[in-house]
């Protein structure tokens, strides 16, 4: 039954809605990982994010793509939840919370060989505005090295549905993804790697990376 739903939310809400309404332009389709373990890092500015990351996939294949959500909003209520858990398939993370290994659920995840979506921003940010990335993604990549990372630049979500807002203005966005890249050994040295990636997306599609 849950992927069914799932199924057809993505079928007959989510797709309609990026292709008729959103007009959604992917760059780059051929990058995207056929298979787990792997991991998706995009920018992040609207809740359509993630759908719109989710709907770059077979519909066969949602199944296997797992959100890493904050568990603090997305277990907020049970309707929410319910949609979290049925509907996105998140991974919920605790933020603030002391744990002695924070990411044991997403390493695990990908020892199932599934496909991990981050937003190493965190939260979501201003329309089309970038934020530092965060290095909890460094640390995943460290522990399994072995693991393709996949950088996507998003833009346009942030002005269809920015933060706050629940009215979906009709903007066209872009979505494009590049070739994936592994650890390169040092935190600072991956980060920087996934930076500079992630900035010349954004230039393949003549948008400024980080306004």
């Amino acid at each position: 039954m849950k992927r069914t739903l799932q199924f057809l939310f993505f079928l007959l809400i989510v797709r309609p809605v990026l292709l008729i309404i959103l007009g959604m332009n992917v760059r780059g389709r051929e990058h995207l990982p056929e298979k787990g373990p792997a991991v998706l890092v995009a920018n992040h500015n609207s809740h359509l994010d993630t759908l719109t990351l989710m709907a770059l996939f077979p519909l066969k294949d949602l199944h296997r793509l797992r959100p890493a959500a904050a568990a603090d909003y997305f277990l907020a209520n049970k309707w929410l939840k319910w949609f979290a858990f049925n509907i996105i398939n998140i991974i919920p993370l605790a933020r603030g919370g002391v744990r002695k290994n924070p990411l044991a659920d997403l390493e695990a995840a990908l020892d199932r060989n599934e496909i991990l979506i981050l937003f190493p921003e965190g939260s979501r940010g201003e329309p089309e505005k970038r934020a530092e990335f965060k290095r909890g993604v460094a640390f995943l990549a460290k522990a399994r090295p072995e693991v393709p990372i996949y950088p996507v630049f998003m833009h346009g979500l942030g002005k269809a549905l920015p933060k706050g807002s629940l009215i979906l203005v009709p903007f066209n966005c872009d979505v494009i993804a590049g070739p994936p890249i592994r650890w390169t050994g040092e935190a600072q040295s991956f980060m920087g790697e996934l930076e500079m990636r992630m900035t010349e997306l954004a230039e393949q599609g003549h948008f400024q990376p980080w306004e």
